[in-house]
């Protein structure tokens, strides 16, 4: 099994707030800052190593979103048969879906209803 965490994702109504109090009071570090079509800003950190992708709620995500912890993503190196894996073992599935980039991406429930999502590693 190839596996790797890929961010832990904070959505926030007012992700530049959220960004500078990482930066200032956690000691975080702001590694790319990008505008959607939609003119909202998103921003990538790095918070000692680990990546922390800061928005608000995405407009392709049909999974229902919410402010705060959204979810830990995790890439799986063979996707397809973690995937698989998941549902053999009867593991609720929230949402499955294409990125813009192409990759595949699978939302699941892990204990007490913690969010996770295996990413298509490339």
């Amino acid at each position: 099994m190839g596996f790797r965490i890929n961010h832990l994702h904070l959505k926030t109504p007012d992700p530049r707030t959220t960004a500078d109090f990482y930066v200032e009071f956690a000691g975080a570090k702001i590694v790319s800052e990008r505008a959607g079509a939609d003119g909202r800003k998103t921003f990538r950190l790095d918070l000692h190593g680990v990546p922390l992708n800061i928005t608000d709620y995405l407009p392709d995500q049909k999974l229902e979103q919410h402010y705060g912890l959204e979810h830990v993503a995790i890439d799986a190196e063979n996707f397809a048969a973690e995937v698989a894996k998941i549902k053999a073992a009867g593991i609720k599935i929230l949402e499955e879906r294409v990125l813009p980039d192409g990759r595949q991406v699978c939302f699941f429930e892990g204990p007490q209803g913690v969010r996770l999502e295996f990413l298509e590693m490339r």
